[in-house]
């Protein structure tokens, strides 16, 4: 039997290159733990842990040719399992078939010390929130348990650099917890990450996994098709977000007009000249806004299942709660931006999928002279509407929108 190599851009080349299984179930076998654990603190269920796991090694395969040799494997398999995690939880609440009230102490088998307890919840939204590098550091070495040569060596640094990198990233999830009420020290986040945040998946999962995965999701089930869509969706959406973030440096650096580059603001009605450049920023943080909205209104509906039915009046109720600190996603949308139209029991509405329950302030001037709103309804759809002029009444009557119950 040929010896695998020890070495993930290798395997992972191999893979793609010639459609080595054996490579790819070195790479499921190696990286199993760490993907089910990451799913596991989001979920809170095993059974939708172990599908979320099983959505991420099919993106895998499917993506593995489009990865180089630089890409910080474990660090890429974390955020796709946030991003396939986000979407399963949606679509777990839409559904309605399980619950998540279950504390995590009650899943995890090994004794937890009182840091890991305090930052369990908080810690894949806190990493969502360190750059790249620092990310892939912490998983490098806390998640991965590798020394600092070793992380140095990974993100093409010294072990110098590397112990300067983890330190820095350390203290921003520090700062990052003492936010959200968790008072500790860089070294004990450091050892109760590095002691707690694995956890062994089932025996019999990788090689589940491995063979769906493999197929890239042919046989998958409707719903694991489901994940997979959805969360392609998100990476690439995550991708043309950072390319256009990019792009602004550029066009910055060379001294270029910053009007292509101007982010919409609810503060900055201004209409943008009409240039393809300009629709598609426009378009991008319309799309953006949406996805903020739906994972917004996700987390009101977590709220409700916390507090006895009641749907939050407003971003400042829903971000004092537990379950809005621990989910950073949305949390730069506030209430001098978005009006709350609805509220209280969320059973008690009598057309929940045509009520509004918050939308913007103000609609947003398109460069090509219409006008954007987003929506959010009470069955927790979200919707982008356009007018013709800043008066959406008219469409929300076409759209059959109610306010109130």
């Amino acid at each position: 039997m040929v010896e695998m190599p020890n070495n993930d851009p290798i395997l992972l080349r191999d893979y793609a290159a010639g459609d080595s299984d054996e490579a790819f179930a070195v790479l499921v076998s190696r990286h199993i733990h760490l993907v089910y654990s990451v799913a596991l603190r989001q979920a809170r269920d095993p059974h939708l842990a172990e599908e979320i796991t099983q959505v991420v090694f099919i993106i895998l395969a499917r993506k593995a040719k489009s990865l180089n040799e630089k890409t910080i494997l474990s660090g890429w398999l974390c955020r796709v399992a946030r991003y396939v995690g986000a979407r399963a939880l949606r679509a777990q609440w839409r559904r309605q078939q399980r619950e998540h009230e279950a504390h995590m102490q009650t899943i995890l088998n090994q004794p937890e010390s009182g840091t890991w307890r305090q930052i369990a919840p908080l810690l894949d939204a806190a990493m969502e929130g360190l750059g790249r590098k620092d990310h892939d550091a912490v998983v490098l070495r806390f998640f991965e348990n590798k020394n600092f040569a070793e992380v140095g060596a990974a993100l093409g640094t010294s072990e110098d650099a590397a112990k300067m990198r983890v330190s820095r990233a350390l203290e921003k999830l520090r700062n990052i917890f003492a936010k959200r009420g968790v008072d500790s020290t860089t070294a004990a986040i450091g050892e109760s990450i590095s002691a707690n945040s694995i956890q062994a998946a089932p025996v019999a999962l990788a090689k589940t996994v491995t063979a769906v995965a493999l197929a890239k999701g042919a046989a998958a089930s409707t719903s694991t098709l489901t994940l997979i869509k959805g969360a392609l969706k998100i990476m690439a959406w995550t991708k043309a977000k950072t390319a256009v973030v990019a792009g602004a440096a550029i066009l910055l650096a060379a001294g270029t007009t910053t009007i292509a580059t101007k982010q919409y603001s609810h503060h900055s009605p201004r209409k943008l000249p009409m240039t393809p450049a300009n629709m598609a920023i426009f378009q991008r943080e319309s799309t953006s806004l949406m996805n903020d909205a739906k994972f917004a209104t996700l987390t009101c509906f977590l709220f409700a299942r916390s507090h006895q039915n009641q749907l939050p009046k407003n971003f400042a109720e829903l971000n004092a709660s537990d379950v809005g600190k621990n989910n950073a996603q949305y949390q730069h949308l506030s209430d001098a931006d978005w009006e709350f139209t609805a509220g209280g029991d969320k059973d008690s509405f009598a057309d929940p999928s045509r009520t509004i329950y918050y939308y913007e302030k103000e609609p947003r001037q398109s460069p090509d002279g219409t006008f954007a709103r987003v929506y959010a309804t009470v069955d927790g759809r979200v919707f982008l509407l356009t007018s013709p002029s800043e008066d959406f009444t008219a469409v929300e009557k076409q759209r059959g929108f109610l306010i109130g119950r």
